[in-house]
C-alpha cells in the first residue's frame, strides 16, 4: 500500500481532520481479526494517511457486552488516553459514513511486524507502567501482547480497544508485571488531573457520555478513584484476568 504522507509532521489536528473529513478507499481486509477490519487509505487536500476502518455491521455479537458498540469504545479510548495527557492510542475517530456504513477510523501505525508484548526489553518495561494504569482505567477486557504496536520510531502504541469501559469489571491483560507496585507519582498525577477533567469539563464529559453510556462513564471516574486510593497496581483476580490467545 503507498500514501502520499507529508515529509513534514503534522498535527494531531490535521491527522484528526483528514481522518474525520478525508475521502477513505479501503485497500483490503486485514487477516485474523475476530471482526472485520479494513485496511485503507483516506485522501484530504492533498495528504494522504493510511487507516484502519473497522465497520459497526462487522462486529462480531459479544454476550457481555451492547451489540453495535465496539466502535464507539475504540475512539472513548483514544480519547481517554489524550486526556489523560499519555498519548497511547493512535489517532482515532467516528465515521459516520464509511464504505460499509458507520465505524471507527484508526491512524495506520507502521510497526514491525514481530514484535509484541512478549518482547519487551528491562530497559523498555517501566514506560508499560502507563499501559498497565491505562487498562486498569478504560477496564480493557481484551490485551493482548500482539495488541501493543513497537513503531520504526521506537515508539510504543496500543490498538484493539472495543472491549472497554464496561460498568462491571472485565479487566483482561498479559501486563501484570507491576502487581502490588506502587503507581508512580507522575501517573498518579495524571490520573488525579483526569479525574477533575471528568468533574468539571463538560466537553469531556458530554464527548466520553455520546460514545459510551452514562453509566460506563460514572464507572470510569470511580476506577480512577480507586485505583488513586490503593496507590499499587492491581493483582489478577483469577485465571479470567488473563486474555485467550495471550498473542
Amino acid at each position: 500500500m503507498s500514501a502520499d504522507t507529508p515529509t513534514q509532521p503534522i498535527s494531531l489536528t490535521q491527522v484528526l481532520e483528514i481522518l474525520r473529513d478525508g475521502t477513505l478507499r479501503l485497500e483490503g481486509l486485514l487477516p485474523e481479526g475476530s471482526n472485520y477490519t479494513f485496511l485503507g487509505l483516506v485522501k484530504r487536500k492533498g495528504t494522504t494517511l493510511p487507516a484502519v476502518y473497522k465497520p459497526i455491521k462487522g462486529e462480531r455479537p459479544l454476550w457481555d457486552f451492547p451489540e453495535n458498540t465496539l466502535a464507539y469504545r475504540e475512539v472513548a479510548a483514544f480519547l481517554v488516553s489524550q486526556g489523560l495527557g499519555w498519548d497511547l492510542v493512535p489517532p482515532t475517530v467516528y465515521r459516520p459514513d464509511g464504505p460499509h456504513g458507520p465505524g471507527s477510523l484508526q491512524f495506520f501505525v507502521n510497526a514491525e511486524p514481530e514484535w509484541h508484548y512478549f518482547n519487551v526489553t528491562e530497559a523498555e518495561r517501566p514506560a508499560f507502567q502507563r499501559v498497565a494504569a491505562f487498562d486498569v482505567v478504560i477496564n480493557n477486557a481484551d490485551r493482548k501482547a500482539g495488541h501493543v504496536l513497537k513503531g520504526h520510531d521506537e515508539r510504543f502504541w496500543l490498538i484493539d480497544h472495543g472491549v472497554t469501559f464496561h460498568a462491571q469489571h472485565k479487566l483482561r491483560t498479559v501486563i501484570w508485571d507491576f502487581a502490588g507496585q506502587p503507581l508512580p507519582e507522575d501517573v498518579c498525577s495524571d490520573l488525579q488531573a483526569f479525574k477533575e477533567r471528568l468533574e468539571d469539563d463538560e466537553d469531556l464529559r458530554g464527548a466520553l457520555e455520546s460514545l459510551l453510556d452514562p453509566l460506563e462513564v460514572a464507572a470510569l471516574r470511580r476506577r480512577i478513584e480507586r485505583l488513586l486510593t490503593a496507590g499499587v497496581f492491581p493483582h489478577p483476580r483469577s485465571n479470567y484476568s488473563y486474555p485467550w490467545p495471550p498473542v
